[in-house]
């Protein structure tokens, strides 16, 4: 992608705004961090997207009072004009301003290089990874297979699917639209490689950034392995959609099943730095507090852990592509990487396979597991048309509260998530928070990274070892909704409700809280317009009057999710749902979905084991049906 060069001076010009190259640092530009931003612009799917930051790269050295160009303002100015963009009363102002400031600070601290090692981050492992138990297959030219089940995706949805097709002595194929995660623990490759969109997803208005995983074995590779079941309470709510078997005997089985096969258990969790603080400021609390049961086995829970986001340098982690699809290649199942289906193949009324552009797939029946994203979309290109299909998206949007510390905390260090406090997941009913903690490497940390101004940001980023996260998770109870462009790809729109805002304000108190009896000198909030507390000085009453000053609005304050669920949800009627109550889609016979897009309602819990269960449940009708 060629910029023209009034772009590329505003580009060079906004980059070096953010991050002019303070302390002896280099300057974003001379980092390269233009080159990578117009990178991930050529990767991007969506070009509308793409399109309009262009055109405010067009117009932006007007962004500062005529006749002044904006490259040609000393720094102190051109910073002004940026905090004008982030505390806009216009949303697409502070929307634009988001996506800049992500983009270039992710760069900055993210890429290898001074900026980074100022941080105090060692930097990538020195491991390679262990090799898979299967070698999956490449689609060389044109190619034509006939089989009994094709599968699409292969997360936890669709890696349990095929292990189970598979088992069931039926000839199965797996596309994967991802590859196969090589581990190298550096962190933007990784991102690039193993996730949706290079890990840069967010909303159509850019309020909530969202993480999928986008390789061989999908989330599961690339996911913290917390590994709960479905809470008895959800599944109830579950089975009153129309889905009894949400409550029966035989969903119960089909989690003992996961289970076991994903070896969860409780024996690897040794708590991190930040593990620690939520677990010393829950008890001095008195709240509860609770280790986290994972999908591991032989994992070291020390340094190497906390890069297991990047896919894991062990092979501890025991994703699909460790046990479901390592069984279904072992009967013979056929497993394709770097293919991506287009739409499914529909006659008479029945599934009968894959378009998947060069790769062409026959078969009895299809199972969809492309991600509570991606299903959606297929389904539409596939000329699916029920109005619930993309509607009741949710989220488990979290924000980030961080505390500062005497001690180094170390944050992208030790066990991925091995503690949890339930002290608030039901506010109301079945609704409220949970609080976690996660690792954050320096690409995560500077896309999040408060900026007031290019020195107060710096100074904050050298805090960086001694901060230690915790975020509220919640369970959202109003929906968002999947919608589908001309050019056949996904977009999110999502907003949080009122009613799930008191939650997440609650939860940010919460988070607040356990970090002040943990002992934090310092609490921040990652709102857009910084927001700190010292407690001691003043009650954390005086911290969430000083949020709500800063508001809650799309963009002014961070919102993330890692939980894509709802949008293709089965239930008892095609009025309310997609699918019935095994799975199969309403309009398409034998065309089942098997992965979080089926859930009726938000999981509430990190959703993997949820819906590798479903897609066990599913597969298994599916299997009984076909043989």
């Amino acid at each position: 992608m060629e910029l023209s060069r009034r772009q590329r001076a505003a580009l060079v010009a906004i980059c070096d705004t953010f991050a002019p190259g303070l302390d002896g640092l280099p300057a974003a530009s001379e980092a390269g961090v233009p080159d990578e931003i117009v990178g991930a612009f050529e990767r991007h799917p969506r070009k509308g997207e793409v399109q309009e930051i262009l055109r405010l790269l067009s117009v932006w050295e007007h962004a500062a009072r005529p006749p002044r160009r904006f490259s040609s303002l000393p720094l102190a100015e051109r910073e002004r004009v940026l905090r004008s963009w982030r505390d806009s009363s216009l949303e697409r102002k502070r929307s634009a301003y988001k996506v800049l400031r992500k983009a270039v600070l992710h760069h900055y601290f993210g890429l290898p290089g001074p900026a980074r090692a100022s941080l105090g981050y060692p930097g990538a492992l020195e491991r390679t990874g262990v090799a898979l138990p299967f070698e999956p297959e490449r689609a060389h030219g044109d190619l034509r297979i006939d089989c009994d089940v094709c599968v699409v995706g292969s997360g936890a949805g669709g890696g349990t699917a095929a292990g189970v097709l598979a088992a069931a002595g039926l000839e199965v194929v797996v596309l994967e639209a991802g590859e196969p995660a090589t581990f190298n623990g550096e962190e933007i490759d990784s991102l690039q490689r193993l996730y949706l969109e290079g890990a840069a997803s967010a909303t159509e208005d850019q309020s909530l950034d969202f993480l999928a995983g986008w390789c061989l074995g999908g989330g599961t590779t690339v996911n913290w392995t917390t590994a709960l079941r479905t809470p008895d309470d959800v599944r109830e709510e579950w089975a009153a959609h129309g889905v009894p078997a949400f409550t029966s005997d035989e969903f119960a089985r089909s989690f003992d099943a996961v289970e076991e096969r994903m070896d969860v258990n409780e024996d690897h969790g040794t708590a991190s730095g930040r593990d620690l603080v939520l677990e010393r400021g829950a008890e001095a609390l008195g709240w509860h507090v609770g280790a986290q049961p994972r999908n591991v086995r032989g994992c070291d829970q020390n340094g190497v852990c906390g890069y297991c986001g990047f896919g894991c340098a062990l092979g501890a982690k025991r994703g699909t592509a460790e046990t479901w699809l390592a069984d279904a290649a072992a009967t013979g199942a056929r497993v394709l990487v770097g293919v991506r289906a287009q739409r499914v193949l529909v006659e008479r009324g029945a599934a009968v396979g894959v378009d998947a552009g060069p790769v062409q797939v026959r078969a009895r029946a299809v199972v969809v597991a492309c991600g509570a994203f991606h299903t959606p979309a297929l389904l539409r290109r596939s000329g699916l048309a029920n109005a619930a299909i993309g509607q009741n998206l949710r989220f488990h949007p979290v924000t980030l509260v961080a505390g500062e510390f005497e001690e180094p905390i170390k944050s992208w260090e030790g066990t991925l998530q091995a503690r949890y406090s339930e002290e608030h997941a039901r506010l109301d009913g079945g609704y409220g928070v949970r609080y976690e903690t996660a690792p954050v490497h320096p690409g995560f940390f500077g896309a999040g990274l408060q900026w007031d101004g290019a020195r107060e940001s710096l100074d904050l980023a050298k805090r960086y070892p001694y901060l230690a996260p915790v975020f509220p998770l919640v369970r959202d109870r109003d929906a968002g909704e999947v919608v589908v462009g001309r050019d056949g790809e996904p977009s999110a729109r999502y907003r949080l409700s009122p009613y799930d805002l008191r939650h997440l304000r609650a939860g940010f108190v919460g988070a607040a809280r356990i970090l002040e009896a943990a002992g934090a000198r310092r609490i921040v909030s990652t709102h857009a317009r910084p927001v700190s507390w010292e407690p001691g000085e003043r009650g954390v009453g005086h911290f969430l009057a000083e949020a709500d000053a800063r508001g809650w609005d799309p963009n002014r304050v961070l919102y993330a999710s890692a939980h894509i669920m709802g949008t293709a949800r089965m239930g008892g009627s095609p009025a309310g749902s997609a699918c019935d109550p095994t799975g199969e889609t309403w309009e398409v016979a034998r065309l089942v979905v098997c992965d979080g897009s089926t859930f009726p309602t938000a999981s509430g819990v990190n959703p993997m084991i949820s819906i590798a269960a479903v897609a066990h449940l599913n597969a298994s009708a599916l299997a009984s049906r076909l043989a």
